[in-house]
């Protein structure tokens, strides 16, 4: 596979379908805000209760994301940052999409690692995942590199859709850019928001009663 063809493949799988993934999680999450652990409970086993998961997961998820991923530092080693002599906003995103892209892959991975992989372990359930998130939340240093690796995942999807937008050839002319990019850059702020308040929901007595009620029943039964 020749470079276009291999970027334009990276660029597709960064919105389709990692993009509505990463819709879907956000919306998953922020039920902990809106409607505390039973909610959020809720949308996980809707999840959980999807048909062949394991396989929508690797097809969906883990192979693209590999990919993206991988080829994405690819292409952050491969950068030429022109900042120092064009100050435009557009020479800036391209910045930060590369530096954001690379925070996002490790944050990824480690919150990956935290929960799915745990889960396939068998080292915790589903069910037990909002006291995981909890336990994470209250730690005030993984509290903010999780807040930074939300922010980073958050500027990252929405600058890439821009970036695909653009060069896919939908917002072709600049009147049609500059408002792809208001609503973009809107939507940047209203994802991150959404995470940002998750994670404070994560840290509420609730969660953490969940993990205590939890841990007793498997003493009971042990």
């Amino acid at each position: 596979m020749n470079g276009y063809y291999s970027r334009k493949l990276h660029s597709l799988l960064g919105v389709i379908p990692l993009g509505l993934f990463f819709i879907e999680h956000a919306l998953t999450n922020f039920g902990a805000f809106e409607g505390g652990l039973a909610r959020f409970n809720a949308g996980v086993k809707l999840l959980n209760d999807l048909p062949l998961l394991y396989v929508l997961e690797w097809v969906l998820i883990y192979i693209p994301l590999i990919y993206h991923g991988v080829f994405g530092l690819y292409i952050a080693y491969q950068a030429k940052p022109n900042n120092g002599r064009f100050q435009y906003s557009r020479n800036w995103r391209y910045t930060f999409q590369r530096i954001t892209g690379v925070i996002t892959f490790v944050y990824v991975v480690w919150h990956v690692y935290e929960t799915r992989v745990q889960v396939a372990l068998g080292h915790v359930t589903h069910e037990e995942l909002a006291g995981t998130m909890h336990n994470i939340m209250i730690q005030p240093g993984l509290f903010t590199l999780y807040l930074i690796g939300v922010i980073s995942a958050s500027f990252h999807f929405a600058n890439g859709l821009w970036s695909f937008l653009v060069s896919w050839g939908i917002t072709v002319g600049p009147r049609a850019q500059r408002v792809s990019s208001y609503i973009c850059m809107t939507m940047f702020v209203l994802v991150a928001l959404m995470f940002v308040l998750s994670m404070v929901a994560f840290r509420r007595a609730e969660f953490q009663e969940a993990t205590v009620l939890l841990d007793t029943v498997k003493l009971v039964l042990s």
